[in-house]
């Protein structure tokens, strides 16, 4: 009886150490509520169960029908993973120091694509983020984005950069997500391995130094592309 009561009183002190935890760092897209806490509670369950690589590219693009947006192939990435934080939702990486300038040039790309296609791009709050950070839409309803590009909890958005971390969230065809997770400059969204958004939405890792920059603009732009029909 004393073991049981000592295992609910652990259990209970444990789960309101991951409920503050899970708040002070930020809770992405997720309402910072109890409510919220036991919904990403379930997907991280959930995604457990699965035993669901994240970084295994295979799922993506089975068919072979998706079409890719990049003008070349992606070099591989030299570092290692990052590694992941345990929860599901917000999907981070561990923070790693960051030089500032490298820095100050990652969190300036949505504003710089925006402004380079105001014609086809728009800066607003991220939906997908709890309007937490900036990220790139498209225009709705452009005669040039790609069929597949259609969901409801995407909608329009392209990109964001998450201050915490410096990793980002793109919107990718699932051939060009099968090529980000292949040469491990990412890995696949949880929800989107569970059908419950878009495949091609994947973790971008944060930058290590200005080549790393480089490929991620090569990687915005083509989600611009895939969601817009044009070129960044």
């Amino acid at each position: 009886m004393l073991a049981g009561a000592s295992i609910s009183a652990f259990s209970t002190a444990w789960v309101y150490w991951d409920f503050s935890d899970w708040k002070a760092f930020g809770t992405g897209g997720t309402p910072p509520t109890w409510q919220g806490y036991w919904r990403m509670t379930k997907l991280r369950l959930l995604c457990a169960f699965s035993n669901d690589n994240l970084r295994d590219p295979s799922p993506l693009n089975k068919d072979k029908k998706s079409k890719s947006f990049l003008p070349s192939p992606l070099p591989v990435r030299q570092t290692p993973r990052p590694k992941m934080l345990a929860r599901t939702m917000p999907q981070r990486q561990e923070p790693e120091p960051l030089d500032s300038t490298i820095r100050a040039r990652l969190h300036d790309i949505p504003k710089k694509f925006v402004e380079s296609r105001s014609d086809v791009l728009v800066l607003d709050l991220s939906k997908t983020e709890g309007r937490s950070t900036d990220a790139i839409y498209a225009k709705p309803s452009l005669p040039g984005r790609d069929a597949s590009a259609k969901d409801r909890i995407l909608g329009d958005e392209i990109a964001h950069v998450h201050p915490s971390e410096n990793s980002l969230h793109v919107w990718l065809s699932e051939a060009d997500a099968a090529e980000v997770t292949a040469k491990g400059w990412g890995e696949r969204f949880p929800l989107g391995a569970l059908g419950m958004c878009h495949a091609g939405w994947v973790m971008v890792y944060a930058p290590k130094s200005d080549a790393d920059v480089d490929v991620i603009e090569r990687i915005v732009k083509a989600g611009v592309a895939f969601l817009t029909g044009e070129i960044v």
